[in-house]
């Protein structure tokens, strides 16, 4: 019966995220990351609490109880809230998962992990001088490569950098709204100049 009661919450906090457009499980994730004053990304139940408060998310603190506990692995009342925001993520067919993470590899030129100018520079300034307000003159290649960035970044709290986890949060809530998998990949090729399946 809890389980069937946290992944009923679990869907409810999911449903609120996607309603808030592509980027609203990031958004929660950064309100968990204000949460976490000392940085070890764990919350205690209060922060966890006022957390999905300030999100929009009005749970009786039972609920938010039951949902906290069963991501209390190691019962020292705290949780990883990068584990409980994965699960947030709308379910995605491994091959979703491995096309998103072909993405990110081409665009980790330096392979550190994490987007930044510098990585768009080399591998996605042919695209940007494609865009638009790039051929129009209003925009310099700089601006429109930070803000394919800082549409990936943290809403509201662009740093200029994106890490897998970002990106995939990002791409999960645009994948909940492609229904057809085999469109969705040819989605994501196509935006990345990624090889066709089996090339």
């Amino acid at each position: 019966m809890e389980h069937a009661k946290v992944n009923w919450l679990l869907e409810q906090i999911r449903k609120r995220c996607l309603s808030q457009n592509v980027s609203g499980i990031k958004r929660l994730s950064v309100i968990f990351r204000m949460m976490d004053t000392d940085f070890n990304k764990r919350l205690s139940l209060q922060e966890f609490y006022k957390g999905l408060n300030i999100f929009g998310i009005k749970l009786v603190e039972e609920d938010a109880k039951v949902l906290f506990d069963a991501f209390d692995k190691n019962k020292d009342s705290q949780i990883d809230f990068m584990e409980l925001v994965s699960k947030l993520r709308p379910p995605m067919t491994k091959g979703r998962i491995e096309v998103i993470n072909q993405a990110f590899d081409l665009l980790d030129a330096n392979k550190d992990g994490v987007l930044n100018m510098d990585d768009l520079k080399i591998v996605y300034s042919t695209n940007a001088r494609r865009h638009p307000k790039f051929v129009s003159g209003e925009w310099t290649e700089e601006q429109v490569l930070r803000n394919f960035l800082d549409s990936i970044d943290t809403p509201g709290n662009p740093d200029g950098k994106v890490t897998r986890e970002e990106f995939m949060n990002y791409y999960a809530g645009v994948s909940s709204t492609v229904d057809d998998d085999s469109y969705f990949d040819l989605m994501m090729r196509a935006c990345y100049g990624l090889p066709n399946r089996g090339s």
